[in-house]
């Protein structure tokens, strides 16, 4: 369920992306882009009417997927990563033992006795 509504969410982005982009700016004009018969692509109403209609429409679905992936996200989550990191911890006002890692290759006997003379 939770990888459908992933695939739909992706599919709503690039879409949104795509639209936002082909849509008229502030003094520019898409004719630039495609050759300046762009006003006639999506029929006589222009292009305006149509993106700006496809645009809500598309925000509206990526919110509500973000929405519904958001609450998916609580429902996994089972523990906390700083529940358990394999150190002793020390009880107030006592201090903590300090082991010493073994360096790699190094012989894990205990010293040998001085020799006596």
């Amino acid at each position: 369920m939770v990888a459908l509504v992933i695939v739909i969410h992706v599919l709503i982005c690039v879409s949104l992306t795509v639209i936002v982009l082909l849509q008229q700016g502030k003094g520019a004009d898409v004719g630039a882009v495609f050759g300046g018969s762009s006003q006639t692509v999506f029929g006589s109403g222009g292009a305006g009417n149509f993106l700006t209609k496809a645009t809500s429409g598309l925000a509206v679905a990526f919110f509500a997927t973000s929405m519904l992936l958001a609450y998916a996200s609580t429902k996994h989550v089972t523990s906390s990563i700083f529940g358990h990191s394999g150190r002793t911890v020390a009880a107030p006002g006592k201090a903590a033992p300090v082991e010493k890692p073994a360096l790699p290759g190094a012989a894990t006997a205990a010293p040998a006795a001085p020799v006596k003379k």
